[in-house]
């Protein structure tokens, strides 16, 4: 894809120099309450305002600081699509506007400092919180979640990049241990974080509650400093998840600058006792707060003119948002759109009127306003008539029939059925056998997806699906649109409806959205960011998830998402990337070109609309390869992907730039991101298993750094573009003039040979390479490649 150019690095000046107490450079590391950082007023040096709000603001109803704990109790702020919808736009140019219009509430608010986005994968479709995560790619997520970071900090307000890292359940998540492997950890749980701080420059990361390898993120000095600031050079500040601190003096000698909230000066005695003590070094303080007045004053520079929210403005922004996240999953003889002029059409499920938009949690966000799907269903349709049944009650919702009238009886459980159950569905199938079509909303309730916990299962509630069965029964004319935050499972009934629609949580602006899709004034282009499987078994993290007595083990390693369902061969309900139109795309003409050996690669292929629509298509490129890796890798991997809008029969060229560093894998022996040599496979294609075109380009590797030795077996030898040769000269020489193939020539023996230290292989009778010239052949290895500078192409 086409990445976006570094900004230039623009290192704040540094702050003067400052007559601190040592008690005020405590306080400055820690809040000075919920949401707000110390202010030191003598030094000049103010406090900043921060809110929760990946997709709007959790504004509190008073000025200052106080009721944000308080998750209902926030004044207006525009809700827009939650990160599980937003990622399926695949655009981050609109997650930048997006971003940008949340910077501009924010500032009229007095806001500096907004945290999110969450950029943490989609390990598992139970995580509670996979409604504020983009996907179960680390790509696509950078690239939204970066888009994301620079719309605010463009407009001035601060973005805090979350939750670093491995933070992917809820399940104990103050505690849990993420135990990873390396690889896993380097390719799939960092990758978009460290995308987005090389590139984008975030002002603050936030650290999360768990662990990492038994370590906790907020004491973690391998990721907290040596990855994140000495790696990969950030230069913001590193503040805490709200509660996640457990030793304060151990979390700042590990590279955290800020602990939030707040303790009323608790946690600050503490440091300065470890200061008096000797138990800290005075300048491992000094620099987290030299960092804190940086952010202090860089945060607080910008004073926006004053000017109201553009209310109306930000709504019409957030259906826009919404209408580019709708995924047609299925749409069978063409059942939509629907015909806003005649006909007569059902929409069932209380779903529809009292609609699910945003998760449950610190996210939350008090809309501005709220379309429903039904009051916009009956606004757009036209000459056709639309009734309406509940159909179901929704929990935490008073069972009310059509008019709005009590129904009998409460309904205690959404999977128990009551009189009031019975007397809406019955209302419902009624209304179904007398309508053309049936446009039936069905979908998770605020009590199945959480902050704070994780799902049992990905299933839709059992009234949901009887009243599925009994509808469709009366009239195979079926819609499904699903309300969800995570993957819902659509099999076996899936296959029953001709139309579906995932429609997932679309903020306050959602429901105009769906009423516009479903009458086709707008042409769905949304791509799904995460697999729906077609059983919860099928997920690659299912053994191991979500662990035990305090630690998850990250066994399916870097099989994640659909790479996981890939390498299975696993049949899935909807792959990653998939998504139907009201119209069809053709590609063509696929073209890779290399930039020099080494350089970028440029992709580039053209798309025709087929169909007789509008429409918008995202064109998606995959890596597979090389052809012998020495590690295990999946069948394809994102690697770009680009939008196209196309006018019915226009062509257009798309061109997606490659890095060549995107073919790396992460080497645990070498500690680094290493290019493989051989042939690679790249694909482009309308999702990860509706690929239309490829083609093979031939990649130079790097080269090894390991040092060879006698440790170093057979296999590894050989590889070496040094020490191969060197090697097979030695077995040549040695063998006598005349004779067979030897060792080498036969490739059973090859094979039983190939896994054996050298210096094993040299004490065997009559080896052809003795123990005394292992150590010579490892030091002209090592010469060899210092004189190359320690670094040259792998030959393939």
């Amino acid at each position: 894809m086409t990445h976006q150019t570094p900004p230039p690095a623009t290192q704040d000046p540094a702050p003067p120099q400052l007559t601190l107490a040592l008690a005020e450079k405590a306080a400055l590391t820690s809040g000075a309450g919920d949401f707000v950082t110390t202010a030191v007023a003598s030094c000049g040096i103010p406090a900043v305002a921060l809110s929760d709000g990946p997709h709007g603001l959790r504004l509190p109803k008073e000025s200052g600081d106080g009721g944000q704990l308080d998750l209902h109790s926030a004044a207006p702020a525009t809700c827009f699509p939650p990160a599980t919808a937003l990622g399926s736009s695949w655009d981050p140019q609109l997650a930048h506007r997006v971003a940008g219009a949340i910077a501009a509430e924010a500032s009229a608010h007095g806001i500096h400092v907004v945290l999110g986005p969450g950029v943490n994968i989609k390990r598992s479709p139970l995580c509670g919180r996979n409604f504020e995560y983009f996907s179960e790619d680390p790509l696509l997520s950078a690239e939204m979640g970066g888009a994301m970071v620079r719309g605010l900090q463009e407009a001035g307000v601060g973005a805090a990049l979350k939750h670093y890292a491995a933070n992917n359940q809820e399940t104990d998540r103050m505690r849990v241990s993420a135990d990873v492997d390396e690889r896993p950890l380097r390719e799939i749980y960092l990758r978009a974080f460290e995308r987005i701080v090389r590139r984008d420059r975030p002002w603050s990361v936030m650290a999360s509650y768990n662990g990492v390898n038994g370590v906790p993120l907020t004491e973690n000095t391998r990721l907290l400093t040596d990855i994140l600031r000495t790696e990969w050079g950030f230069e913001g500040i590193v503040m805490s998840d709200w509660g996640a601190v457990r030793d304060r003096v151990a979390a700042l000698r590990a590279g955290l600058d800020l602990q939030m909230p707040g303790t009323d000066g608790r946690t600050d005695h503490q440091v300065v006792a470890a200061v008096a003590g000797g138990d800290l070094d005075e300048s491992v303080l000094d620099t987290a707060v030299e960092r804190l007045v940086r952010f202090a004053r860089r945060t607080t520079s910008v004073v926006p003119p004053h000017r109201e929210v553009p209310v109306d403005e930000h709504h019409r922004l957030a259906r826009e948002a919404a209408e580019r996240c709708i995924v047609l999953l299925k749409n069978d003889s063409e059942l939509l759109p629907l015909d806003p002029a005649t006909g007569r059409v059902a929409v069932i499920g209380e779903l529809a009127r009292t609609p699910r938009y945003q998760g449950a949690g610190s996210s939350q966000v008090t809309p501005t306003c709220l379309d429903t799907p039904l009051d916009c269903l009956h606004r757009l349709s036209g000459g056709a008539r639309v009734d309406f049944a509940a159909g179901y009650v929704l929990p935490g919702v008073a069972a009310t029939d059509t008019a709005g009238k009590a129904a009998p009886g409460p309904a205690p459980d959404a999977n128990t059925d009551t009189d009031a159950e019975a007397a809406l569905a019955d209302e419902a199938v009624r209304l179904a056998a007398v309508s053309d079509t049936v446009v039936l909303f069905l979908g998770l309730a605020a009590q199945d997806e959480s902050e704070g916990f994780d799902r049992d299962h990905i299933d839709l509630p059992d009234v949901q699906l009887r009243l599925l069965e009994r509808v469709r029964a009366v009239n195979p004319r079926v819609c499904v649109v699903l309300s969800n935050g995570g993957v819902v499972r659509t099999a076996p009934w899936q296959a029953a409806v001709p139309a579906l629609v995932e429609g997932w949580l679309l903020g306050q602006a959602g429901g105009g959205a769906l009423a516009r899709v479903l009458f086709g004034m707008v042409n769905p282009s949304g791509k799904l960011a995460e697999t729906i499987p077609l059983r919860l078994e099928d997920s690659p993290s299912h053994l191991s998830f979500p662990g035990e007595e305090g630690r998850v083990r990250y066994g399916e390693g870097v099989f994640v998402g659909y790479r996981g369902y890939d390498a299975r061969h696993c049949e899935v309900a909807y792959p990653f990337g998939h998504g139907l139109s009201y119209t069809t795309f053709a590609y063509s003409g696929l073209r890779v070109a290399q930039d020099g050996e080494g350089g970028a690669f440029t992709v580039s292929l053209t798309v025709t609309n087929t169909g007789g629509r509008a429409g918008r298509e995202v064109v998606q490129i995959y890596s597979s390869g090389p052809t012998a890796s020495v590690v295990a890798r999946p069948p394809r991997e994102l690697r770009g992907f680009a939008s196209v809008s196309l006018a019915c029969g226009e062509s257009r060229e798309v061109v997606v730039e490659l890095a060549r560093d995107d073919l790396a894998y992460y080497s645990e022996r070498e500690g680094r991101r290493r290019v493989e040599g051989g042939v690679y496979r790249i694909e482009a294609g309308s999702s990860s298993r509706d690929i239309r075109l490829s083609a093979e380009v031939s990649v130079p590797g790097d080269l090894s750094r390991l040092r060879l030795s006698g440790r170093s077996t057979l296999a590894e030898w050989l590889a070496h573009p040094v020490g191969g040769p060197l090697l097979s000269e030695r077995f040549a020489r040695a063998r006598p003039q005349g004779a067979g193939p030897g060792a080498m020539g036969d490739p059973v023996m090859r094979r039983f040979l190939a896994g054996i230290p050298l210096d094993v292989i040299s004490e065997f009778p009559q080896s052809p390479v003795p123990p005394e010239d292992v150590a010579e052949l490892a030091a002209l290895v090592a010469a060899a490649a210092h004189g190359q500078g320690g670094r040259d192409q792998e030959g393939e």
